[in-house]
């Protein structure tokens, strides 16, 4: 309510091993994208349950609530929009089912179509079509060889998660 309805947010249901370890998460990434794919039902329901000030009661594989309730709705209806962003299949079906927007990085063009595609024909199959948004990354240095040289060494940590 503070920002009168500007506001998204952005799922991410994977990351750096190390770094997903040590945030206490020790789930493969096919666990990973079926906990986030229930949180992000969770979600929904307690947002649309909360214009009608419904309780939720969840019982799922990775969640559970009693009595959940949010105290004041959100502007957006039925709830503010979801951003999410993936190049596994898992990534793209689980973009097709649940989102708003798929973001993909900046990629070839070739790359960055074949992805689209993709996510616009699974999401077909239930009915949806989603927004798409491309995320880029600017690399600022002296010379053109130590930006080439950052820009390698960002994109050698990659993996198809």
């Amino acid at each position: 309510r503070f920002s009168n309805g500007r506001v998204a947010f952005n799922l991410v249901a994977g990351g750096d091993k190390d770094e997903l370890e040590g945030d206490g998460l020790f789930q493969d990434s096919d666990e990973r994208y079926e906990t986030a794919s229930e949180f992000v039902d969770l979600w929904k329901e307690i947002l649309e349950a909360s214009y009608e000030k419904k309780l939720v009661n969840f019982d799922g594989k990775y969640y559970k609530t009693k009595n959940a309730k949010l105290l004041y709705p959100p502007v957006q209806r039925p709830h503010p929009p979801l951003f999410f962003g993936g190049s596994s299949q898992k990534a793209h079906e689980l973009a097709a089912q649940k989102v708003d927007l798929y973001i993909t990085w900046g990629e070839t063009p070739k790359a960055v179509k074949a992805k689209i595609e993709d996510v616009k024909e699974k999401a077909l199959k239930y009915g949806r079509t989603l927004k798409f948004g491309i995320r880029l990354h600017v690399i600022v240095r002296d010379t053109e060889e130590e930006a080439w040289s950052a820009a390698e060494k960002l994109i050698s940590k990659l993996d198809d998660e």
